[in-house]
């Protein structure tokens, strides 16, 4: 029998996580064809498929799924191995991390750039999203690492808290200096992420708290777009602390009302069972982040 190569054992990995050969071969950056013809030459060396397709998804036939999951920790062990003699050094690949906006704009720069320094092998790729999403996009396997708004409870995910950032109600100058917005008819409308978010919920119960019923309760998925839009006279919203702070100073935004009670807690975020060494680093890494003070490690 021919040897079995770690590529092929990582390819088998990847295809029963990511469901397709063509996820498989995005993220290990190769070809279909050749996804394909690396799972051909195992299943032609040990005389058995170890795929069969449930609808769009490929999945590990019985033979498969035993060998997956025997091999698994000897390639990430011999992995690790590897990696801890080197100090991480050598370490490559592509890792996919997925944030909320908040999150994006204080703690993931730093992070980001400790890691281009540290584990220059490394290749990170980026994408924005809201809380709801990345959650799935981890738990599926299309993300590696997510930083999203918390607390998150899941069995599938392991979690850890980088901080969390304090909120302000926000207008325009012209706005607050109108008189007691608590006390106006609220023809202006209030702003907010859509309802999915954590900062929706804590829109809502500000509302109630000052018993403050808008004339429309408008939202948009970008925080940047609502932060203009309000220093723009067009209405009010609960906004970041920590992405508001240099108009606060400048005066192109002003509070209106106190501050409420509540924060946004975020954490980071893999899947349980993962195993991938350099993921595993870049996690432990992600659990020294600070999101309130804007310092990495």
């Amino acid at each position: 029998m021919k040897r079995i190569a770690l590529f092929h054992l990582e390819t088998l990995m990847w295809i029963d996580r990511l469901g397709t050969f063509a996820g498989a071969a995005q993220r290990l950056n190769t070809t279909q064809p050749a996804i394909s013809a690396r799972v051909r030459e195992i299943e032609e060396q040990l005389g058995v498929p170890l795929f069969q397709r449930d609808g769009r998804r490929m999945v590990l036939t019985a033979r498969g799924r035993r060998l997956v999951q025997e091999c698994e920790p000897l390639r990430q062990g011999l992995e690790r191995v590897l990696l801890d003699a080197s100090d991480f050094a050598g370490a490559t690949g592509t890792v996919r991390i997925g944030s909320g906006e908040i999150a994006a704009a204080t703690c993931l720069p730093d992070f980001i750039g400790a890691i281009e320094r540290e584990r220059p092998g490394v290749t990170l790729e980026i994408e924005l999203d809201l809380t709801a999403r990345l959650l799935q996009q981890v738990l599926s396997g299309t993300r590696d690492i997510v930083f999203l708004a918390g607390p998150v409870a899941s069995p599938g995910l392991r979690t850890t808290p980088i901080g969390s950032v304090e909120l302000v109600w926000a207008a325009s100058p012209q706005v607050a200096g109108a008189g007691d917005f608590s006390q106006r008819d609220h023809l202006l409308p209030i702003w907010s992420l859509p309802d999915h978010s954590p900062l929706h919920a804590v829109t809502l119960a500000a509302l109630q708290e000052h018993g403050i019923t808008p004339r429309a309760l408008n939202t948009c998925n970008n925080v940047r777009m609502l932060i203009e839009i309000v220093a723009r006279g067009q209405g009010a919203a609960v906004l970041p602390e920590t992405m508001v702070r240099t108009e606060l100073a400048r005066g192109l935004l002003a509070e209106v009302l106190p501050r409420p009670r509540h924060k946004v807690h975020f954490e980071a975020a893999i899947r349980t069972r993962e195993q991938d060494p350099v993921i595993l680093d870049l996690f432990e890494r992600a659990a020294r982040l600070s999101i309130e003070s804007n310092r990495e490690l």
